[in-house]
């Protein structure tokens, strides 16, 4: 396991060496305007995205493809770079699929300006801070590329200021949004609606990328992208990757909505409710905790 990384200051955002140290790679990078790339906060949902557009556009083309290749080759992670493995440019820059499929966490600012030159379009995933956060807390355990999160009281009072990878929840979500504003080429999704009714959702995703799944292979995508049948799945479940401890916590836990009532004790939630209010008071982005 690589040691775990220490948290700075990055052009204001909180981020780890491993997502910064190819950074003129990442900023040079150059997108076609066919890429699509797939932004979320970690743990909001990017590998179920990942693998339902993975599923949209190849599982006809390359039936073998689920089950030749873990999904983080298939979908390369842009600014990762991890000592001995090829960066995430490296691998979207030897993709030979078109559409290439590219995942992100970045905040909107700090995302390469080819893909807005390109006017490439975005899939953004959204969860609920409150699940959002429990999710990143256990995966910060298991992941070794990540600093130490100690206990959860301490944890989800860092995650309140924003001093997690990649930085502050709030202003992902709310940049994201405000982006998609001007930009049409932004399909915004929520997790909690994937969670609700994934079949709709793949509607709607189809409906953005003008993709022209049948009603049968929409249907086959929905049942093969469910969360039991994706933590089972190898390729998918990110069992391959050496910096994950899964004796710790899986990287796929519950894939559900409303876990945070196990976490939060009642005092943490209101706390964090009256903050929450002050700092999404200037937009008009909503979120549901249950469904």
């Amino acid at each position: 396991m690589p040691p775990r990384a220490n948290l700075f200051d990055f052009h204001g955002v909180s981020m780890v060496h491993y997502f910064t140290d190819n950074w003129e790679k990442i900023q040079n990078f150059k997108a076609r305007p066919d890429d699509i790339l797939i932004a979320t906060y970690p743990k909001a949902g990017t590998t179920w995205a990942s693998y339902i557009l993975d599923l949209l556009y190849f599982s006809h083309k390359q039936p073998d493809r689920q089950t030749s290749a873990p999904i983080h080759e298939r979908v390369p992670f842009l600014e990762i770079q991890i000592p001995c493995f090829p960066t995430g440019t490296e691998l979207a820059d030897s993709l030979e699929t078109s559409p290439r499929l590219i995942k992100t966490h970045l905040p909107v600012q700090l995302v390469p300006k080819s893909f807005w030159e390109q006017n490439c379009r975005v899939v953004y995933v959204a969860r609920n801070a409150k699940d959002n956060a429990v999710s990143y807390f256990h995966f910060d355990r298991m992941n070794h590329a990540h600093p130490e999160p100690g206990d959860w009281n301490g944890y989800l009072q860092r995650f309140i200021e924003g001093k997690m990878v990649f930085g502050s929840w709030y202003d992902h979500v709310t940049g994201w949004w405000e982006r998609k504003q001007s930009h049409p080429n932004i399909h915004y999704m929520f997790f909690e609606d994937m969670v609700e009714d994934t079949g709709r959702e793949i509607n709607k995703l189809c409906s953005f990328l003008g993709t022209t799944s049948t009603a049968d292979e929409k249907e086959q995508i929905r049942a093969m992208s469910q969360f039991d049948n994706m933590k089972k799945d190898d390729m998918a479940n990110y069992s391959t990757v050496p910096i994950m401890d899964f004796k710790i916590s899986p990287f796929m836990r519950k894939g559900k909505v409303g876990d945070w009532k196990n976490h939060f004790t009642v005092a943490q939630s209101e706390e964090f409710d009256e903050d929450y209010k002050k700092k999404m008071k200037n937009t008009t982005l909503q979120f549901r905790t249950e469904v």
